[in-house]
């Protein structure tokens, strides 16, 4: 049954179906081989029913709304503006604001191609203007943009939280760290990579431009606040603090800065129905497929003939990150996210691993695949932002992927990295 459901994809999938398509045929494949026939086809629809009913998932489409709104808006300029004012005239210090930028935009929205359109256009001409590599540019824009996923709000641990069932907001808090680790690691490389390269500096900006800046940021700052804080201060829940984001961008954009009128709200909308609506329905094609493959113990044949039912902690951990980095290599994050959950979960909850730290490491190996040919999601948005050649944008890629896959093995060694945060904010 196993062979016949991976075929059954495989084929769906080169003759170019969406993965939806794909998921949902191996599953009633599956479903007919298991109950001889579709007499209790009911299960199945009901288990799909199940996979969308979480509360946790109303926060999708509302960061997503509230994405699309800050990247049409100014919110990523005001932020660029800021970072520039403070740290763009040292050595090294546009590739470095380019960073930051990226990181504290996708504190915003969560989204890594939103981020390499909202802080990628305006920095990506500056930093060749001011004599970096384009291949290093565009590697540096795509790289910085994947710690969105660890940042909160991260939809990938939403969708995550969702199938393992685990605290949305201990996720949250646990990737805080490792997101800031990467950014002080992408810009270290960054300034060393200006010295070697004699990359000029930029002039410094006056004190009078500093507090403009400051204050015309204070406003996008406002998001990781309801985010992390109003979580973490009790205030809000995760899906809470989503919608107080979309009415905040609303007031932002619409209201104080007069960016957007209520007509490109209403196409802003629309735009995040249609991506709402393909999430959804792979999460529900995701449940169903989870819930047959379980049912017929399919994970633990798989974990068997890899001999990874008699693993320890760090080779269980290995084993998942060498399966996520390789699966988002080709595949969509949250399709690979919805497809092996399931299957290392029963090998998870046999060696009692720690689910947050599990998740944050799962969502670090999506960041690398966000960025990592040969089908990474950023990859294809910078081809069609920047108008570039894919091989021109993953050219210079290399030194960024090896920080990334250095920061996945340290967070396997020394877990305290994501998890001292969370306990501290979840002492019992």
């Amino acid at each position: 049954m196993t062979s016949l459901m991976l075929m059954a994809m495989v084929v769906l999938l080169l003759i170019g179906f969406p993965m939806m398509v794909p998921m949902m045929v191996a599953t009633l494949i599956g479903f007919y081989v298991q109950f001889n026939g579709f007499g209790n086809s009911q299960f199945m629809i009901q288990q799909m029913f199940a996979g969308i009913r979480p509360a946790s998932l109303i926060a999708v489409p509302m960061f997503i709304l509230a994405a699309d709104i800050m990247t049409k808006g100014r919110s990523a300029t005001k932020l660029i503006d800021m970072v520039m004012a403070y740290i763009g005239h040292y050595k090294g210090g546009l590739a470095v604001s380019t960073a930051t930028a990226c990181t504290m935009f996708g504190a915003v929205s969560g989204s890594t191609q939103a981020t390499v359109v909202a802080v990628g256009s305006p920095l990506h001409p500056k930093l060749i203007q001011n004599g970096y590599k384009d291949s290093f540019s565009l590697s540096l824009i795509i790289s910085s943009s994947g710690i969105a996923l660890l940042i909160p709000p991260s939809i990938g641990m939403i969708i995550y939280g969702g199938i393992a069932q685990t605290s949305i907001s201990e996720l949250f808090i646990a990737g805080i760290v490792p997101g800031l680790l990467i950014l002080v690691l992408f810009s270290i490389y960054s300034v060393f990579f200006a010295i070697k390269e004699e990359v000029p500096t930029v002039p410094k900006a006056s004190l009078a431009e500093r507090l403009k800046a400051t204050r015309d940021a204070i406003w996008p700052l406002g998001f990781p606040v309801i985010v992390v804080f109003g979580i973490y201060g009790g205030i809000f829940s995760p899906t809470e603090a989503a919608s107080m984001c979309v009415l905040y961008a609303l007031l932002l954009e619409v209201v104080i800065f007069r960016e957007l009128k209520i007509r490109d709200v209403l196409d802003i909308a629309k735009s995040t129905g249609l991506i709402t609506a393909v999430v959804f329905i792979l999460v529900a094609a995701g449940s169903a497929f989870s819930w047959v493959i379980s049912f017929a113990q399919i994970p633990q044949a798989i974990m068997a003939g890899l001999g990874l039912n008699e693993t320890n902690e760090i080779g269980l951990l290995l084993a998942i990150s060498i399966a996520f980095f390789v699966g988002c290599m080709f595949v969509d994050s949250i399709v690979v996210i919805l497809i092996m959950v399931p299957i290392f979960l029963p090998e998870i909850n046999r060696l009692e691993l720690d689910k947050v730290l599990v998740g944050v490491i799962i969502t670090l190996q999506v960041a690398i695949g966000a960025v990592t040919p040969p089908f990474g999601c950023n990859i294809f948005t910078a081809v069609a932002v920047f108008r570039r050649r894919y091989v021109d944008v993953v050219r210079g890629s290399l030194p960024f992927v090896l920080i990334l896959v250095l920061v996945a093995g340290l967070l396997i060694l020394f877990p305290q990295i994501a998890l001292f945060l969370r306990d501290l904010a979840f002492a019992k």
